[in-house]
C-alpha cells in the first residue's frame, strides 16, 4: 500500500511539473502543493519535491516530516547546505531563502497548527511515529 501511495505522489509531481503548474497545485487530497527546487549538496543537480504548504504572512511553510521516518528528508540537508532555492506555486516561480525552525523557535507551535490543519492532522501522526523533532521550513521570497 505504501508503494502505491508513493507512486501516486510521483505521478502527482510529474503532472505538476509537466503542466507548468496549471494542474497539480491542489490535485492531491485537495492540499495546496508547491514544488521545491533545491541544489543537491553532493551532486550539484537540481532536485524537485512536491510538498504540501501553508502560509504565514509572506512566508511559505513546508514540513520536513518524511512520513514520520527517523531520518529527515534529503531536501532538508540540501537546504541547510544552500538555503537559496526556488519554489513553484501553481505556475508562479519564486526565488526564496529557506530557514529551518524547530520546537524551540517562538513561532513553531503556531506554525505547526497552520500546517497540521492544512494536512488534516497527518503531521501530528508523523511526529508521534518518530523521536526526532520534525522541522518546519520557512521559505521567504527574495525581493
Amino acid at each position: 500500500m505504501a508503494n502505491l501511495f508513493g507512486n501516486v505522489l510521483q505521478a502527482h509531481q510529474w503532472i505538476y511539473e509537466h503542466s507548468d503548474g496549471y494542474v497539480g497545485h491542489k490535485l492531491l487530497l485537495g492540499n495546496p502543493t508547491l514544488l521545491l527546487r533545491v541544489v543537491g549538496r553532493k551532486t550539484g543537480q537540481i532536485r524537485t519535491s512536491a510538498l504540501t504548504y501553508g502560509r504565514d504572512g509572506d512566508a511559505y511553510l513546508v514540513v520536513a516530516s518524511n512520513g514520520g521516518s527517523p531520518r529527515p528528508p534529503a531536501w532538508l540537508a540540501n537546504l541547510k547546505a544552500k538555503p537559496q532555492c526556488e519554489i513553484q506555486v501553481g505556475h508562479t516561480k519564486l526565488a526564496v531563502t529557506a530557514r529551518e525552525t524547530l520546537p524551540d523557535d517562538p513561532d513553531y507551535a503556531r506554525r505547526w497548527q497552520i500546517v497540521d490543519k492544512i494536512n488534516k492532522g497527518r503531521y501530528t501522526v508523523y511526529q508521534d511515529k518518530t523521536q526526532r523533532p520534525i522541522a518546519i521550513v520557512e521559505l521567504t521570497p527574495i525581493d
